[in-house]
């Protein structure tokens, strides 16, 4: 069978995705080679498409979280081995391809309880929630968060990590069946629809304090409701873009929301930081031993990333999505 990769021509549609051959690649002394078992395939790929966050050259492999077997090792490289099974996040891009090579130190290796499919699902999304309910704010015992897109990738980690934590949590899902998704994942309310009243239910549910943390993935003019149904001197962390750029006026609603603190945290910049990196997956490892797993809501053949982008761009995904080499 010929290996392939997804090649990204230029900004723009989901149609700059081409199929090409690949040509496994020599590892530099300090890199590794891996042969992919499975892709995760996140926003932050089609932000890259789309030119929201440049990338430099052109053609590019897009992708930054995978997972798989170790086929060969630089001259430099000790902390792991061929045949390990690893998982990986972060920059450089070039996921979306049957190989790749990696900077050793960005291979995480994976226990022989943790499915492999399963952890590249998870290992993106298990360190934003880790950075997002750990660091960012700690939520513990009696918390009480909102979660939009509760039923998706990230939100069902969210949802789940939160509510191991001992949080209260009110999600918001676009339909009935995500609803259930959400429910079923542990949230405590679950809000349906775009054009439903979430500053009042909101309100309603926590006997109009607001909650203590927001986290807010869908941007444009959602924002400023997310801000609305947070407490005084909360915290609502601006986590995407998916309904478009955050809006100007949003810097006034902090100023009316009185000491509200507004976060746009960057997981990417997060895991820049090698030893931030490293504890952060082993958190994600535990938790993932404690249930915090991505449900996996489609898989796709490689062949098909275009499919699988326009999916998780126009919301008709649930859970996280992988390309399977």
């Amino acid at each position: 069978m010929t290996d392939h990769e997804i090649r990204m021509l230029g900004v723009g549609g989901a149609e700059q995705l081409s199929v090409a051959p690949h040509q496994p690649l020599i590892p530099a002394v300090d890199e590794i080679r891996i042969r992919h078992k499975a892709i995760g395939v996140n926003f932050i790929d089609i932000y890259h498409r789309l030119g929201l966050y440049p990338l430099s050259e052109m053609p590019a492999i897009l992708g930054v979280e995978g997972a798989g077997v170790i086929e060969a090792v630089g001259s430099n490289v000790r902390s792991v081995k061929p045949g390990d099974r690893v998982a990986y996040v972060g920059l450089p891009v070039g996921a979306y391809s049957a190989t790749r090579l990696l900077p050793a130190e960005r291979a995480i290796v994976l226990p022989e309880d943790i499915v492999t499919t399963l952890a590249a699902a998870t290992m993106l999304r298990g360190i934003t929630a880790y950075m997002l309910l750990h660091e960012d704010y700690k939520v513990q015992a009696g918390t009480v968060v909102l979660i939009h897109a509760a039923a998706g990738g990230l939100g069902t980690i969210l949802v789940r990590w939160a509510k191991l934590l001992g949080a209260v949590v009110v999600g918001t899902v676009s339909s009935s069946a995500k609803a259930e998704i959400a429910y079923s994942n542990g949230a405590d309310l679950v809000i349906i629809g775009r054009d439903a009243d979430l500053v009042k239910q909101v309100s309603s549910f926590t006997g109009g304090l607001g909650v203590d943390v927001a986290y807010d993935g869908v941007g444009g003019s959602t924002l400023i409701k997310t801000m609305r149904c947070t407490r005084i001197a909360g915290t609502v962390a601006s986590i995407g873009r998916a309904a478009g750029a955050v809006e100007q006026n949003a810097v006034d609603e902090i100023q009316k929301q009185r000491s509200l603190i507004f976060l746009r945290p960057s997981v990417i910049a997060y895991v820049s930081d090698i030893e931030r990196y490293h504890r952060a997956a082993t958190a994600v490892l535990n938790a993932m031993r404690e249930g915090v797993v991505a449900t996996i809501g489609a898989t796709y053949p490689l062949d098909q990333a275009r499919v699988a982008q326009t999916d998780l761009e126009e919301g008709h995904s649930t859970g996280s999505l992988l390309l399977i080499p």
